[in-house]
């Protein structure tokens, strides 16, 4: 090793072990995250608004537009206009095999395991994620075997009717504790606050901030 690239090497190795126990390590870690960015993927965005032009599916638009401006190759897939039978714990699949239902799903399923970001945009109701997006998600559970662990991005767009941010809460815990369980990593929620008549989302600044989400990839 040469004696210029031996000093180089030892003043980083010095730098590094005395910022380890700042913020700065995280802001090295920005930057390298952002010379990547170069890097395009293949993005699954699952809907659960029953609502055509619902406020949570304004807010997936928006992300969607970001991510494709950054060239981003996305497949949107509306839970709510799916003919996706719910999970009935047969276990025929033995959680990574194939269901028994031949349905809507077996068009999902490939671009699932495939994805290297899934992104979920739901409304609350009765405090919780849709049932059409729920039902979705139940049938992950016959390729669980190919995607818990995977290296997967996600995020989360959410509308609610009130205001209180505690109500958000069984919502939001219920989407970290699935990617917990997954080993996915989450890179941002939109959480669209006292959204409740059609068309209110897009009198706020909710569909920019996901608009930002997605272009942020």
């Amino acid at each position: 090793m040469e004696r210029r690239d031996f000093l180089k090497k030892s003043v980083l190795t010095v730098l590094g072990t005395a910022i380890a126990d700042t913020g700065l390590v995280q802001a090295f870690g920005h930057i390298s995250n952002n010379e990547s960015k170069t890097e395009k993927m293949k993005i699954v965005v699952l809907t659960g608004s029953p609502r055509k032009d619902g406020n949570s599916a304004y807010l997936a638009e928006q992300f969607i537009k970001g991510a494709e401006e950054q060239g981003h190759n996305v497949f949107r897939f509306d839970c709510a206009f799916k003919q996706v039978e719910p999970c009935r714990a047969c276990n025929r699949c033995g959680m990574n095999g194939t269901c028994i239902f031949n349905d809507d799903f077996l068009e999902l399923r490939p671009k699932l395991i495939d994805a290297d970001m899934v992104v979920f945009a739901t409304p609350m109701y009765y405090f919780g994620i849709s049932a059409q997006m729920k039902r979705v998600i139940d049938r992950f559970y016959a390729i669980n075997g190919q995607i818990k662990g995977a290296p997967k991005k996600t995020a989360f767009l959410m509308t609610y009717a009130d205001t209180a941010k505690e109500e958000a809460e069984p919502m939001l815990m219920c989407y970290r504790t699935l990617m917990d369980y997954l080993g996915w990593t989450s890179v941002g929620e939109v959480v669209a606050a006292g959204i409740w008549t059609a068309g209110s989302v897009r009198r706020t600044d909710y569909p920019e901030q996901a608009y930002r989400l997605g272009k942020s990839l």
